[in-house]
């Protein structure tokens, strides 16, 4: 597959979840503006009937109060006329099971009769129908003298309710017990507080429970058509309105989760498959290149190998000098490549094989840098060994050891700069209880962006449009990999056009 064809399908699968995942907040969005303007609604109703409940109670009181009054005005005045029929009328207010009140009157009549005074019937001389007018008549003014009444208890309670404190026209336990029902009635079954206020904000109750928070308060009027300075107004808050209204969006969640999880699972592919890729095209010049790299010492060695035979070179020492040399440097360059290949396989099983035992480095290091002066030599270039480590003893593989030195050389070799000799210092040293050996150069340097990245695997430093050094990223990952695997550190120091200076630190052998 194209490698523009994996963008194009993984911008396609990136857009089509991101806007998957946007629907469904805006889902989640949506539903929590909905739950919230419901529960408002909900909670303004419930609030309106409560107040309008506690009105009642207050009307069905004075109603009480009046009815009391002129009953027993009634009853002193039957005490005087003898022989009245008296008729006694109950108010009464209850509530309903909906916690909603309501009145009913209930009437009892008697006569009060003397004992000793005969019944009197008196004829006024009338036909049936002028006797229903009459009746009429006086049922009508009845009526009128009733709503007169009522109209006066009206005025009453409108001017003189309102005179009194809230705290005395208030039950508030009454109060909390409409507000209970009047929620449930809308469905609003959550824990709440409330308190009541007078129109400067001053706190005339609150309930036992109340714990202030910085939720939301509703507030409603209470006794509105009283004079605006007699006002006063119920406040209620819900204290887990936070977690009432996302349950309602609480079944979204997972959903949410499994999206994003797809999506991160989605990304973390698409990188995954870039990266085999990268390794499968890095593989192929890797096959590549070690197939020139082979070809060449092959070659050379059996060339050289034909020309032993030739009995000519027999008799010349010399000649034969030379030709075991060049197969010697063939096989050294041979074996340098199956090392490699060696490495390559190492990272891909993410682990070394390690031989250690006790190592001079002195000694170690003396030897590669013996055989590596040579290429040094023939660059015109100059090579500097100063090993001034006192306990140069190490615990280490000495093959790879070795080649973590020889790929430092080696990498110092490839980055030179065109127009100037090499010069590379090689130093031992002993330092806090360890050994530290540094290999710096007179190269091309390293820029600060690119030196943290120089010890990943496969990344080589950009040279602009050059390509004539050739390597697969893999020197200085191995090197890395080696040293750290040998319990040390690796740093490097470097300034561009200046050169660049490894500095590797080991344990002792005799803390090993």
């Amino acid at each position: 597959m194209k490698k523009s064809t994996i963008w194009i399908l993984g911008i396609v699968m990136g857009l089509s979840f991101m806007s998957l995942l946007y629907l469904q907040v805006s889902y989640i969005e949506e539903m929590v503006k909905m739950r919230k303007e419901q529960f408002e609604e909900n909670v303004g109703r419930s609030l309106a009937q409560a107040v309008h409940n506690l009105e009642l109670v207050e009307t069905k009181r004075y109603l009480e109060k009046d009815m009391v009054a002129t009953e027993q005005a009634k009853m002193r005045a039957a005490e005087v006329d003898e022989g009245v029929d008296v008729e006694q009328r109950r108010y009464t207010m209850s509530v309903d099971v909906n916690g909603r009140p309501y009145s009913s009157f209930e009437l009892k009549s008697y006569t009060k009769r003397p004992s000793s005074v005969p019944k009197v019937v008196i004829s006024t001389g009338k036909n049936i129908q002028q006797t229903a007018h009459a009746l009429q008549e006086i049922l009508k003014e009845r009526y009128i003298y009733q709503r007169a009444l009522l109209d006066e208890v009206v005025y009453n309670m409108l001017y003189t309710a309102s005179e009194k404190p809230l705290q005395e026209r208030i039950n508030f336990n009454q109060l909390n017990h409409f507000l209970k029902a009047e929620l449930l009635n809308n469905g609003v079954d959550i824990p709440y507080h409330f308190s009541v206020t007078d129109r400067n904000g001053r706190e005339v109750y609150r309930c036992s429970d109340y714990v202030y928070t910085n939720e939301k308060i509703y507030s409603r009027l209470l006794f509105e058509k009283d004079p605006p300075a007699k006002m006063g107004f119920v406040n209620v808050f819900f204290p887990t309105i936070n977690s009432y209204i996302f349950s309602s969006v609480r079944f979204m969640i997972p959903s949410l989760i499994f999206t994003f999880v797809l999506l991160v699972t989605f990304i973390f592919t698409i990188y995954i498959i870039f990266r085999q890729k990268k390794l499968t095209e890095i593989k192929n010049d890797f096959i590549n290149n070690m197939t020139h790299e082979f070809k060449t010492p092959i070659s050379t060695i059996s060339l050289a190998a034909q020309m032993l035979n030739d009995p000519a070179v027999g008799k010349s020492p010399a000649m034969f000098q030379h030709i075991s040399g060049v197969i010697n440097d063939e096989t050294k360059r041979l074996r340098f490549q199956v090392e490699k290949v060696l490495q390559m396989s190492m990272f891909e099983r993410q682990r070394a094989t390690l031989k250690m035992k006790e190592v001079d480095a002195n000694e170690l290091i003396y030897n590669v840098t013996n055989t590596f002066r040579l290429k040094v030599e023939n660059s015109k270039g100059e090579l500097e060994v100063a090993l001034d480590a006192d306990d140069p003893f190490v615990f280490a593989d000495e093959m790879h050891f070795t080649n973590v030195i020889f790929n430092l050389l080696d990498n110092a070799m490839k980055y030179k700069k065109p127009d100037v000799n090499i010069h590379l210092k090689v130093r031992t040293w002993n330092e806090a209880g360890k050994l530290h050996i540094s290999i710096e150069d007179n190269g091309i340097g390293i820029k600060k962006e690119n030196l943290k990245k120089i010890f990943e695997k496969f990344y080589r430093v950009h040279t602009g449009n050059l390509h004539d050094v050739k390597g697969f990223g893999l020197g200085l990952a191995y090197v890395k990999k080696i040293i750290t695997d040998h319990k040390g550190t690796i740093r490097a120091e470097s300034e561009l056009n200046v050169g660049t200076k490894f500095i590797i630190v080991l344990p002792l052998f005799k803390d090993e």
